[in-house]
């Protein structure tokens, strides 16, 4: 079996845990709650602070996951890496977390929840315990175990999914039996917080599987392995809480640059987080991909054939991406009705962060030159130059068009980084990228897409038809990209390790 096919066959299981998993909590959750918090000023605040946590865990983790991969086999010393990046995160977030629980009134007062302040307490407790994970599940993806993994995984997700549902529904229908001792657990008013505390008791679980690797590894610090390790992290971090910026500040900056009142904030917040849902399997896919390629891409560093199958995979990612992309798109009007019918104004935004997210998955193709050439300050460039294009648009944008701001925000970030990320290493680092190829994907999908606006628009009162039309369309683009692909299909399947994709 080709490297190709290898790393798709891992993608593939990674994303049984992030693509199935989280397409449980999207079927169900994301439903549920849409439903359940009719006031979506309350969904503002869910969707708030999961962004803050999102943007929080680059600094607690150190990104010592992308670090313990190019040092686990530095002398061929694996255990010494992972006991040092692990012991390290231990230490420094135990440290963290006890301050910041010191402060958590001043925080909250901060975020205007001033009577919540068990909801920072909740999330900083949930950024601790994800943290101390991080390097074990890098473990598990570097030792080439994507069945455990995605176990894990899954165990945290269907936790998750329970411990809402026994908090949200169990508990009201239980006191409404005549249970009186459910009281003492549950707090009608705290509705919101029961959404922060399933998450941690799932991330709890979580912590318990890995506490057998955990104590088996040899508790001390390699202090010189420790200072390269931190010296090639540094930039990582940057750009990691650059891209985390890129990717989630546009939640908390809506509330800070909405006019209106701060009801009216959190309500354009949860509208925003609600539609932004949708492009799930975009996310999802990128996820995946990234789980499996970077690893992939330092275990098959020194084959001679190397570059060849980089610029395999980048073709390929950016063929499946355009697909997912106007699958999305074609049958967007059934995707919609996962979510709450309040929040459905909001679908506007969907086709512009796909294509975001999109951009984002090929700049993961094409940033694996700085980490292999140890050049990590270029990512970190990179990230915080698309930073300041997000936070710049969003500041000028969001009190213009409101939730559209973050969107188009991320699409210009997005865009700049991988045309960014790609000049700089065909100088640095050269890779034969079919650029060509994978642009006819992007404008088949775009073109795709424009027909099924034609057809939005002819066939708008019948949405039979409109689907109908709509699954012509996409026949029509995979019938095309057979077409141009014929001698690729062919190829993939039968291919063996160190051809190249004929162009």
């Amino acid at each position: 079996m080709s490297l190709l096919k290898k790393l798709a066959g891992e993608t593939a299981i990674y994303g049984l845990s992030s693509i199935l998993g989280r397409l449980l909590n999207y079927v169900i959750l994301t439903p549920y709650l849409t439903r359940s918090f009719t006031n979506r000023a309350e969904y503002g605040i869910v969707t708030e602070l999961y962004a803050y946590i999102a943007l929080l865990i680059v600094v607690f983790t150190f990104r010592m996951e992308t670090t313990y991969f190019r040092y686990a086999n530095d002398k061929g010393q694996p255990g010494n890496a992972f006991s040092t990046a692990t012991f390290f995160l231990i230490l420094t977030t135990t440290a963290t977390t006890l301050c910041a629980m010191a402060f958590v009134q001043p925080i909250a007062v901060w975020l205007d929840y001033p009577d919540r302040p068990e909801y920072v307490a909740l999330f900083l407790l949930i950024l601790a315990l994800d943290t101390l994970t991080t390097v074990p599940f890098a473990r598990l993806r570097l030792d080439n175990r994507p069945g455990k993994f995605a176990f894990i995984r899954l165990v945290n997700i269907f936790s998750n999914l329970f411990f809402i549902f026994f908090f949200l529904e169990c508990c009201p229908w239980l006191i409404a039996k005549g249970w009186g001792a459910i009281n003492t657990i549950y707090n009608p008013d705290f509705r919101v917080g029961y959404v922060f505390l399933a998450n941690l008791l799932a991330s709890l679980i979580t912590f318990l599987q890995f506490t057998p690797m955990i104590a088996r590894m040899t508790w001390s610090i390699d202090w010189e392995l420790l200072k390269k390790m931190l010296w090639y992290t540094a930039p990582l971090i940057l750009g990691g809480l650059a891209g985390a910026i890129n990717q989630f500040i546009g939640n908390p900056m809506i509330k800070f640059f909405t006019p209106g009142t701060l009801n009216d904030k959190l309500t354009q917040l949860g509208l925003f987080g609600a539609a932004a849902k949708i492009p799930i399997l975009m996310t999802l896919f990128t996820q995946a991909f990234n789980y499996a390629a970077e690893p992939f891409f330092f275990r098959h560093a020194q084959r001679e054939d190397a570059k060849k199958i980089y610029a395999q995979v980048a073709q390929a990612f950016t063929l499946v991406g355009s697909l997912v992309f106007l699958g999305i798109m074609l049958y967007l009007d059934l995707i919609a009705f996962l979510i709450g019918p309040k929040y459905r104004e909001a679908t506007g935004i969907v086709p512009i962060l796909l294509m975001a997210y999109l951009f984002l998955g090929v700049y993961y193709c094409f940033s694996v030159w700085y980490k292999l050439a140890d050049k990590t300050i270029a990512g970190g460039f990179f990230a915080i130059g698309g930073s300041a294009i997000t936070i710049g648009l969003n500041i000028f944008l969001i009190p213009r068009i409101g939730y559209y701001g973050p969107a188009w925000a991320a699409l210009a970030c997005y865009g700049f980084m991988v045309a960014a990320c790609y000049l700089s290493g065909q100088r640095y680092f050269p890779v034969s990228y079919p650029i060509g190829r994978m642009a006819i994907y992007v404008l088949l999908a775009l073109a795709g897409y424009g027909l099924s606006l034609a057809n939005n628009t002819w066939l708008a009162a019948n949405l039979p038809a409109k689907l109908t039309a709509n699954t012509g369309v996409l026949t029509a683009v995979l019938l095309a990209i057979a077409f141009l692909e014929k001698n690729t299909i062919k190829h993939l399947m039968k291919s063996t390790p160190g051809r190249t994709i004929p162009k």
